[in-house]
């Protein structure tokens, strides 16, 4: 198989934003959380994700934020970042403040809120493609943005040289597994965003995961990584099935009033700052963020699936 030119695979996590008290980006915890990630064997990190709360932060906080894991990550692995936006203009200015922050590749969508066709979602990659000469990975992500991504669309983007892979967060896994059969020889690289499923996919062909969950667990999903490379597959469903467990708990302690992201979020942070990594639960707003008794019940929950 060719080289992809960042020879993209394994565990790339969506990285949280780590936020001060006040809704600012807390730099020293950005620091630890990518020191953390690295130290836990990741491939690669992904920033301004779904995870990453991008579309909460206003321009300043997410050029504050590349700015500083790029500063973190030391070149270590390469930093993706997330320039999901409302319009192709409003992408290209994200793709090229990534770009100036030293990130090594992007990560799009077709745009939020206006519906897409597919003629219209293959004119905005290639506009951004042709604004910004880095490797351009696709996200398929129909929950939030109204429009799955069609094969033919991914296929005919990637022969012309506009995407180098996907971010497979449709849910779909049928057309997952068509996917990876469909473009099986080529250097187009296929992530599964689910952090439930990262064995099965992996024993598809899927060159590896972008996990939620990984933030709290890098080593664990690294270690499912390598057991599947290896073809230990009981190994890695055992472990897999210990963090799937453990996932539909902790992102499920916010109480009633929450959304389902501000539940998922605060536990992902809360798994965080119970690990020392980061100092605050806070989310941005109006998400509503954890409160002690919360991030109580998140730790007891991890302690009780025996990853504390």
């Amino acid at each position: 198989m060719p080289t992809h030119p960042l020879n993209l695979h394994g565990i790339i996590p969506p990285m949280c934003t780590p936020l001060t008290e006040d809704g600012e980006i807390d730099v020293p915890s950005v620091h630890r959380l990518v020191d953390h990630l690295i130290d836990g064997g990741v491939h690669g990190i992904f920033v301004l994700g779904s995870s990453g709360e991008f579309a909460l932060f206003t321009d300043r906080q997410k050029k504050l934020l590349l700015h500083e894991t790029v500063a973190a990550a030391r070149g270590r692995v390469p930093i993706l970042a997330g320039i999901l936006d409302t319009s192709t203009s409003r992408c290209i200015d994200n793709a090229r403040a990534a770009q100036e922050a030293g990130v090594d590749a992007l990560v799009i969508s077709c745009v939020f809120y206006h519906r897409n066709s597919q003629a219209e979602i293959m004119d905005h990659f290639r506009a951004v493609r042709a604004a910004v000469d880095l490797p351009l990975i696709a996200y398929d992500v129909p929950a939030t943005v109204n429009v799955k991504l069609d094969l033919k669309t991914l296929k005919k983007l990637h022969e012309e040289g506009v995407i180098d892979g996907v971010k497979d967060s449709s849910g779909a896994v049928e057309q997952f597994r068509h996917l990876i059969v469909t473009m099986r020889g080529t250097d187009f690289r296929v992530f599964t965003g689910s952090e439930l499923i990262v064995d099965s996919c992996l024993q598809m062909g899927a060159h590896g995961s972008v996990p939620g969950l990984g933030n709290i667990f890098p080593a664990e999903y690294v270690q499912i990584y390598n057991w599947a490379i290896a073809k230990e597959w009981d190994a890695a469903a055992q472990l897999q099935e210990r963090l799937l467990s453990c996932f539909w708990e902790l992102i499920s302690q916010g109480d009633p009033g929450y959304s389902f992201s501000a539940s998922a979020l605060g536990g992902f942070k809360t798994g965080l700052k119970v690990k020392g990594v980061i100092a605050s639960t806070q989310v941005g707003a109006p998400l509503h963020s954890f409160t002690p008794a919360e991030e109580e019940r998140v730790a007891e929950v991890m302690r009780r699936h025996g990853f504390l």
